[in-house]
């Protein structure tokens, strides 16, 4: 396989730097439903704190409730709850977890009673696809020529 992408060692430089993706919102229905959910895929609960109408970071006047989460081993969280993320429940697609044993993250999902796809097998890489209960959408990619 090859690859015209920039590496790390010869990325361009940029003012700031460097720059790491850290949280990504996901529009949820029910955020105790979520937060169950994504703790039975295996995330981590960083934060779950609610932030009171008219207090000091909430002007509004309805509560913030802010909950934060991990998958194992990752840089980057979701976040998820009420007051926070403007768009449809569901409507996030395409978010993509990388993993060293995707057989193994299958067996997890199917033990945690997610329902997950059979393994794709494709040139580029192996994935397992799986729906939080809003349908915000999640593949997990395994590359073999990255893990043997």
């Amino acid at each position: 396989m090859t690859s015209s992408v920039d590496s790390p060692t010869n990325a361009p430089t940029v003012p700031g730097g460097p720059w790491t993706l850290e949280v990504i919102m996901l529009p949820v229905s029910d955020v105790d439903r979520a937060k169950d959910f994504y703790a039975r895929v295996g995330f981590t609960a960083d934060h779950d704190h609610v932030v009171p109408a008219g207090s000091p970071g909430n002007a509004g006047d309805t509560d913030i409730r802010f909950v934060q989460m991990t998958p194992p081993g990752s840089g980057c969280s979701i976040t998820f709850g009420v007051g926070l993320v403007e768009g449809e429940p569901g409507s996030v697609k395409g978010l993509m977890m990388c993993v060293t044993d995707i057989e193994a993250v299958r067996t997890h999902l199917l033990d945690a009673g997610i329902d997950v796809s059979e393994v794709a097998i494709e040139p580029w890489g192996h994935f397992v696809y799986f729906a939080d209960p809003d349908g915000n959408a999640w593949s997990v990619q395994y590359l073999p020529y990255r893990h043997g």
